[in-house]
């Protein structure tokens, strides 16, 4: 199967966020499985910098934007490690900048134009570079286009009328609004622009014009993919998403553990698995707390946060359980992350009034997060919405035991521990429900009981290691949902 893999991002050469990740690993997965995937993004400054060799293909092309036309070029690359080709659109003028959306965080005021001129770039390289996508798998609102183009200009032109398209959605959040002028530079008719396709509430919206023109959609994991069909997390696009729940299903997404393994992890003091977990991971907690400036003790639980600090991750919850939780329990904190200034103050705050039980690292290091990781004994992630998750599938690996709310890919990805989940031994983690400070608080309160119970912790930590949540495991179910799309198309043309 030939896959054109369409997205704004992909690591190494442009990163903002997980659909970096995700556009980076599943390719490599894919052509491992024997497939042949192929990855297209913008030339951004960032990555013609990221210090991979890329060189001109010697195509020029030219797209309508609105009234007028612009050129561009293409370049390519490999995904490293592969033999990924990945190509690059060049543009100057919309990709030559010192961010990929925004600045000084700002948005870009052109962003529409910029990815209109990306989306039919898409579709005319795969002309001019003699592609045979048996699908496109397109990503987030800056490839929402994608899809509209292929139905309603390209769709009776050689090459194209068997290509069908996919479309995932990484976050209901981010939606490329614009105003209703920009449909002009679309060039699509104007007729698309009404409630049921491209127009929401008077502006454009190019996720939903993602939602409606795709063949298939999926996002990041089957929770996820239930709950935006209602408010809140619909994010007023629940009805769309209602009105084709028969394409839509959730994913989740892989973890690249070339880079998160404890027994192969090159920041850690002490390497273990799941056979030495019992020896390495003490290690690795005395380690860190020297490192943060804790008290070495064995016997005081660990709690690890690596967050962005907003309220979207919960971060209102952990703040009010811990000014209770310092003065009355003994139990040690670490939190690593950047966010909100207010609880820069309040981390702040608690790490100097409380330097025996809390260390506050108000940053981001990737070599601090993996010890993290291997040193603390418990992973807090009580998130009030969470589309995948990545941290409490690095804490499964490393044997730190999640407490998450249960939403999105938490709820999907750790299974609660009750009497039952342990006798049977599919406990991995502990889940609450509601979204307060006291419902954390409980359950944190199981999680540091069960700390108490060595036998019963060793188990959970057992049950956590022997978890597969790996790209190889994602990139066959996406592979069911390509031939699944494909199928799909082929009988929507011929209905």
């Amino acid at each position: 199967m030939n896959i054109l893999i369409a997205t704004s991002e992909a690591v190494p050469f442009a990163k903002t966020g997980g659909l970096a990740d995700v556009c980076g690993a599943l390719p490599v997965e894919l052509a491992r499985a024997g497939h042949e995937p192929t990855l297209i993004l913008p030339a951004y400054r960032q990555a013609k910098t990221c210090g991979l060799p890329i060189e001109p293909v010697g195509i020029e092309f030219i797209v309508p934007i609105g009234s007028k036309t612009v050129t561009g070029h293409l370049l390519r690359s490999k995904l490293p490690g592969s033999n990924v080709p990945v190509y690059l659109v060049e543009q100057d003028h919309y990709f030559n900048r010192e961010g990929l959306y925004q600045e000084d965080g700002v948005d870009y005021t052109d962003n529409c134009e910029r990815f209109v001129f990306f989306s039919r770039a898409v579709l005319e390289a795969i002309r001019l570079l003699e592609l045979q996508p048996n699908v496109i798998h397109a990503n987030d609102w800056q490839t929402g286009l994608i899809g509209a183009y292929l139905q309603t200009e390209y769709r009776g032109l050689p090459r194209y009328e068997q290509i069908a398209s996919l479309f995932t959605i990484h976050n209901m959040a981010y939606q490329g609004q614009f105003w209703h002028w920009d449909m002009l530079l679309t060039g699509l008719d104007w007729k698309y622009f009404n409630w049921q396709q491209m127009e929401f509430f008077g502006h454009l919206n190019l996720l939903k014009t993602g939602l409606v023109f795709a063949d298939s959609i999926n996002t990041v994991s089957p929770r996820y993919a239930q709950e935006i069909q209602t408010a809140p997390l619909g994010a007023g696009l629940e009805g769309v998403l209602q009105n084709r729940h028969d394409v839509l299903s959730g994913i989740i997404n892989g973890v690249n553990y070339q880079e998160w393994d404890p027994a192969i992890d090159p920041h850690l003091p002490a390497r273990y698995d799941a056979q030495s977990v019992g020896q390495g991971k003490p290690e690795c907690k005395e380690a860190l707390q020297r490192e943060l400036g804790l008290p070495q003790r064995e016997d005081v639980p660990l709690v690890g946060i690596i967050s962005r600090l907003a309220d979207q991750k919960g971060i209102d919850l952990v703040g009010a359980v811990m000014q209770e939780w310092v003065k009355s329990s003994d139990v040690q904190w670490v939190v690593l992350g950047t966010g909100d200034p207010k609880y820069h103050r309040l981390l702040g705050r608690l790490g100097e009034r409380f330097p025996q039980k809390v260390a506050a690292r108000l940053e981001f290091s990737n070599p601090l997060a993996h010890r993290i990781e291997a040193g603390s004994d418990i992973f807090l992630m009580p998130s009030q919405f969470e589309p995948c998750g990545l941290n409490q599938l690095y804490s499964l690996k490393y044997g730190t035991v999640p407490v998450v709310r249960a939403t999105g890919g938490l709820a999907d990805t750790v299974t609660d521990t009750t009497p039952a989940t342990l006798a049977a031994g599919t406990a991995t983690g502990f889940t609450f429900r509601e979204y307060s400070s006291l419902a954390l608080s409980e359950t944190l309160r199981r999680a540091c009981e069960m700390f108490d119970r060595p036998e019963a912790w060793t188990q959970l930590i057992a049950t956590a290691m022997k978890q597969d949540w790996s790209w190889t495991r994602s990139a066959q179910q996406y592979i069911q949902l390509y031939e699944m799309t494909i199928a799909r198309m082929r009988h929507a043309v011929h209905a």
